[in-house]
């Protein structure tokens, strides 16, 4: 049977002996013909669909669930795909590939047994490394969201134009319904590209603007026009997130009214700022991977009368070194106790993981507040420990992730949430 992954991983393996002039021109066919292959295999699926791609450097996996929610409200039989996780109507299973977007041939048969499952609609998180590899080839996207730029996969990709260039295929391909958030600086390169319609949102402007804007750590509401929009998750991002997939659909015919009504009945969102515990102290798990995103998340948290203790680390395997030490920078600023841990090491040494965090945090008073566990529940343990009431603990990076990547290719079961909530009931017991 064909294995399209042992097929990348062969390749990946040959390409340090190949010189890269004759890589890269082979990689132009090899991707498309993939791809399309998978298309031909599984019969155009996406034919039979309407596929909303959604892309941007934070706020896919919570746009992608947010749409799913109020189109699923609206009595539509949905699919989706992404960090979240697998859904085809009613049966959901998690995501467990460490990639968003499967693999070209896994992706179409994905589709296709949406679509023989009767589903009307694929919500799909669309991420820069699967559009450089032409994994949406052979697919039909009806709309293109954008949530927003800002570094990543920089080492990947080879620069931060590099990187938002293989965002930008996405909607030179789409030639549908684009949804772009008009507060991010990039806007204008996204509103370039020819489609039977454009849409922006955002909170300082755009055809779906966001007024009266309330956004706490615990919930968030909005006006849009005259319907009031509630959430009961934190953070002026998921406000721009819910904006996002209001949007959508309300192209797709669904009113704001009706959408808010669906969005309203959202209680949490594995892993985006998911709060496993309220009191006497809070604990917060969220993905923040990226340096814009973790500094929104404790600034959203960061208690008025308590301390904010926070579990971090960063991921190995040569990915966005980068980071790491402005994870200490930031982790600096907002934090009063700092527990630098293991996330996904792959090959790395998680010690100098660590060391590339604690770079960043340069405050000759700092030291005190930084304790390093290399074992992740050690870690959460020593948090959950430490804090007292009105405080909130804040774990970071893996979100809903259902395992943990070691090296030589091990992968071992793991969830930040259940650790937590096992931590926390063993208190009790």
């Amino acid at each position: 049977m064909f294995r399209e992954g042992r097929l990348d991983r062969i390749l990946h393996a040959i390409k340090r002996f190949i010189p890269k002039p004759l890589f890269d021109f082979g990689a132009k066919i090899y991707h498309p013909l993939l791809s399309y292959s998978g298309a031909l295999v599984y019969r155009f699926p996406s034919r039979h669909l309407k596929v909303i791609g959604v892309t941007g450097t934070k706020g896919k996996s919570t746009t992608v669930y947010f749409i799913t929610r109020i189109l699923e409200d609206a009595g539509l039989p949905v699919a989706a795909i992404g960090s979240l996780g697998f859904k085809i109507r009613d049966r959901e299973w998690p995501n467990t590939l460490k990639m968003t977007m499967p693999g070209r041939w896994k992706l179409q048969k994905f589709l296709r047994t949406a679509a023989d499952a009767g589903c009307a609609y694929v919500i799909m998180e669309v991420p820069s490394e699967g559009l450089a590899q032409g994994r949406h080839l052979g697919v039909r996207f009806d709309c293109a969201v954008f949530t927003g730029l800002h570094p990543e996969h920089i080492e990947s990709h080879g620069s931060l134009e590099a990187y938002r260039a293989a965002k930008l295929i996405l909607f030179r391909y789409c030639h549908g319904l684009h949804v772009i958030n008009r507060d991010d600086p990039d806007a204008e390169y996204f509103m370039g590209f020819r489609a039977q319609k454009h849409l922006t949102y955002g909170i300082a402007g755009g055809d779906f603007h966001a007024t009266y804007v309330h956004a706490g750590p615990h919930e968030a509401s909005f006006m849009l026009g005259r319907t009031h929009v509630t959430l009961n998750v934190g953070g002026q991002f998921n406000v721009s997130n819910a904006l996002a997939a209001l949007a959508v659909c309300d192209a797709f015919g669904i009113p704001s009214s009706r959408a808010a009504q669906a969005l309203a009945a959202i209680d949490r969102i594995p892993g985006r700022m998911e709060w496993v515990q309220r009191e006497p102290f809070g604990v917060v798990v969220d993905y923040a991977h990226t340096p814009d995103s973790l500094r929104a998340v404790y600034r959203t948290l960061k208690p008025a009368g308590g301390r904010l203790l926070c579990v971090l680390g960063a991921a190995g395997g040569g990915r966005d070194r980068w980071k790491r030490p402005e994870f200490g920078r930031i982790a600096e600023q907002y934090c009063d106790a700092i527990y630098l841990t293991n996330e996904d090491p792959f090959d790395e040494d998680p010690e100098r993981i660590m060391e590339d965090i604690a770079a960043g945090i340069t405050g000759p008073s700092q030291a005190a507040k930084v304790h390093r566990i290399i074992d992740r529940k050690e870690a959460i343990a020593a948090a959950l420990t430490d804090a007292q009431e009105g405080d909130i603990t804040v774990i970071t990076g893996k979100g809903s992730e259902t395992s943990m990547a070691l090296a030589g290719g091990t992968k071992i079961p793991w969830s930040d949430t259940r650790t937590v909530k096992d931590l926390l009931q063993g208190d009790h017991e």
